[in-house]
């Protein structure tokens, strides 16, 4: 992966909070969440992670490539410029 969305800068930025408003555990409480499962494992981080982005989905937020890798280093990738990649992605349909 050389391009990804930071889900911390894309929270901080849209509900407008500061940087140390950004750990996974105040962004939950802030949503009115609670932590889902064992702290610091990396597949229960995950899924909070995910439902961090849902409800930004919900509440109107455009979620973008905003980080990437070039040349070894670390860049941020402006919000404003073209949309990159593969088109969002969409909610599943269901069959009757």
């Amino acid at each position: 992966a050389k391009r990804w969305i930071n889900i911390r800068k894309c929270y901080g930025n849209f509900y407008k909070v500061p940087r140390n408003q950004t750990k996974l555990t105040i962004m939950l409480e802030n949503l009115g969440m609670s932590y889902d499962g064992r702290p610091h494992s990396g597949l229960d981080d995950s899924k909070n992670i995910a439902r961090i982005a849902i409800r930004m989905l919900q509440d109107g937020c455009d979620l973008r490539v905003n980080e990437r890798i070039h040349g070894g280093q670390l860049m941020t990738v402006s919000s404003s410029g073209p949309l990159e990649g593969a088109p969002a992605p969409q909610m599943p349909r269901y069959r009757n």
